[in-house]
């Protein structure tokens, strides 16, 4: 009776995390990419976070949604991959694929293509802790509140750091004669 439940228990995780994949492999996948620019690595993060995931949907405890406790888990193995030693010293950086990051909306659809580009050029630039709270907040829609479960961040550091990054952000923009 017991290896009955424990086959059934298997065959519906693998279809909750097959459907996890469906739903939120290339959000994640443009996530790791923000952290990591390079998409092969980017790809081997979110493997890394799906095994993850199979492994904790036994304790997963409802606190959140599925979606948020899959980008906090890529944030995380992203942030883990940045902090490797050989990432930093003999990974080369390829250029960054601005395509990644675009999303289909009335506002950005009224950006010319070439201030997309300038645009996410100078969200790269900026260094992680900013970065990751402008394309958490802007590109991947989340509140403030669900970015502190995300990155396990008090509210106040939050809003600093959104602060901050916009101010960054419109200063190197200006430099560069942007006109969005």
């Amino acid at each position: 009776m017991e290896i009955m439940a424990e086959h059934e228990m298997i065959f519906s995780n693998e279809i909750l995390l097959k459907n996890l994949m469906a739903e939120h492999g290339t959000e994640l996948k443009r996530i790791a990419y923000l952290y990591v620019k390079d998409y092969s690595l980017a790809e081997d993060i979110i493997q890394e976070v799906f095994i993850s995931c199979y492994h904790h949907l036994n304790t997963f405890r409802q606190e959140s949604s599925y979606k948020t406790w899959l980008i906090r888990i890529t944030v995380n193995k992203s942030k883990d991959t940045l902090r490797k030693w050989s990432f930093r010293n003999l990974i080369p950086k390829n250029d960054i694929e601005p395509t990644l990051l675009e999303i289909d909306t009335p506002e950005t659809n009224a950006v010319s293509v070439a201030e997309k580009k300038e645009l996410i050029r100078n969200v790269m630039k900026l260094p992680i802790k900013l970065r990751e709270v402008i394309i958490l907040f802007y590109y991947k829609e989340l509140s403030v509140q669900e970015m502190c479960e995300v990155l396990q961040l008090s509210e106040s550091t939050i809003k600093t750091r959104l602060f901050r990054a916009r101010g960054k952000l419109k200063a190197s923009l200006e430099r560069s004669g942007f006109h969005g």
